[in-house]
């Protein structure tokens, strides 16, 4: 086997390890089952899942199997990691509706032939535990005083207004008890997850080691900030969905195409396929051929997502777009009504509207600034209407600054 270690430490991969050279041995001499959680809160995956589930695909590769562990359990106490306040408690129902929307972005990504990746659900284990025997077996190798020094609990208890709940508390118990599960039944030896579950994470490993005398084993994945601080994958409009129906194939390949000059490297090396050659060489350009670049980026990583038809009309919409013409069907859009239309959409009610801008207070700064057309046209004033008259072939393009597209159509 390649030494899938070092190559995912070159790309950026890894935060911390609990146990870095066994890590490495372990992946160099052996098919490694290893495992990442998700906690199911929407129908769908977004961009901040991206990362975990890269590292999960290039582990894949070098011939090890993971198992994609969806928390039906889990998300019905709710992690408070990373929270100021308790998350919404969701019903059992609504969580198996969710995760009927996410198994479908998983299978374009992972080969579940033959048992080569497992979807799994915790809930099938969690949900039929007898709590006073978990209490016995389990809870009796936690510390309070230990667990209450991790920075998911200490940022909480520090809050004067939030505090933290007895069933958030217990998050760390159940976590740690799924990586036991996992690794009774299935053969389990390493968690991944993001940094900010460092604490859960080795807290399953060492429940491991105590309770079955087994050696299991830690690794984070950094958080992923853009240039400007930013979490990635955050945008006007909110989470940037896996879900083409939430956002778009053109949406999402016009995300990745926006990214900033100092992020391009970064993110061909932690989201696309490509080798770690055609990263360093496509990372280095200057000037204008850093935007070739970011095409490369932004088609590779819709491709992973959407699939090659789907990369491929995203890219050919947005240089048509660019161009000043040719298909623009890939376009995002939004629907009005005859009647509206005729009696007119106000500029600043539409950029809301399309998710273009968060605020009115933001819309009306855009179009101040000259940062909004209609159909090509400057918008010089925030009492502007939209009206059927500026329909071209059944459309009303809005342009907010150079780069964002958003076509206003008549509902059916």
């Amino acid at each position: 086997m390649s030494n899938i270690f070092q190559e995912l430490q070159k790309r950026g991969f890894i935060a911390q390890t609990s146990h870095p050279e066994e890590l490495e041995a372990l992946f160099s001499n052996e098919s490694v089952t290893f495992y990442a959680g998700f906690d199911i809160t929407a129908d769908s995956l977004h961009a901040g899942h991206l990362m975990p589930m890269m590292m999960m695909m290039h582990l894949q590769r070098a011939g090890h199997r993971p198992l994609i562990l969806m928390g039906g359990g889990t998300t019905m106490i709710g992690d408070p990691s990373g929270k100021t306040e308790m998350r919404s408690i969701l019903t059992k129902e609504t969580i198996d509706m969710y995760k009927k929307g996410i198994r479908p972005q998983l299978e374009l990504l992972f080969d579940f032939s033959e048992g080569k990746a497992l979807m799994l659900d915790n809930a099938d284990w969690l949900l039929k535990l007898n709590y006073i025997d978990f209490l016995r077996e389990i809870g009796s190798h936690f510390s309070v005083n230990r667990m209450l020094t991790a920075e998911t609990y200490r940022a909480r208890l520090d809050r004067p207004d939030g505090g933290l709940s007895f069933i958030e508390l217990n998050y760390m118990i159940i976590q740690s008890y799924d990586f036991l599960h996992l690794s009774r039944e299935l053969g389990c030896k390493v968690q991944i997850g993001g940094d900010d579950q460092w604490s859960n994470i080795l807290s399953g490993a060492d429940l491991i080691r105590r309770v079955d005398r087994k050696q299991a084993y830690a690794m984070t994945i950094p958080l992923l900030l853009n240039a400007e601080g930013n979490k990635m994958g955050k945008t006007v409009a909110g989470a940037l969905w896996l879900d083409p129906n939430r956002t778009s194939p053109y949406e999402f390949y016009q995300y990745w195409r926006n990214t900033h000059d100092a992020d391009v490297k970064k993110y061909l090396a932690l989201l696309t396929l490509l080798p770690m050659e055609d990263v360093e060489r496509l990372g280095a350009a200057e000037g204008s051929a850093i935007n070739d670049s970011k095409k490369i980026l932004a088609y590779e990583i819709t491709k992973l997502i959407h699939g090659e038809a789907a990369a491929q009309e995203a890219a050919k919409s947005a240089q048509a777009l660019f161009s000043g013409g040719g298909d623009n069907s890939a376009m995002p859009t939004t629907a009005v009504t005859q009647a509206e239309l005729q009696a007119g959409v106000p500029i600043l009610d539409a950029l809301i509207l399309t998710k273009q801008c968060p605020s009115k207070s933001d819309a009306r700064r855009q179009v101040e600034q000259g940062g909004v057309s209609i159909n090509n046209e400057k918008v010089t004033g925030i009492d502007h209407l939209l009206q059927t008259a500026n329909l071209q072939d059944g459309k009303i393009i809005i342009r907010k600054g150079k780069k964002s597209y958003h076509a206003i159509v008549l509902k059916d």
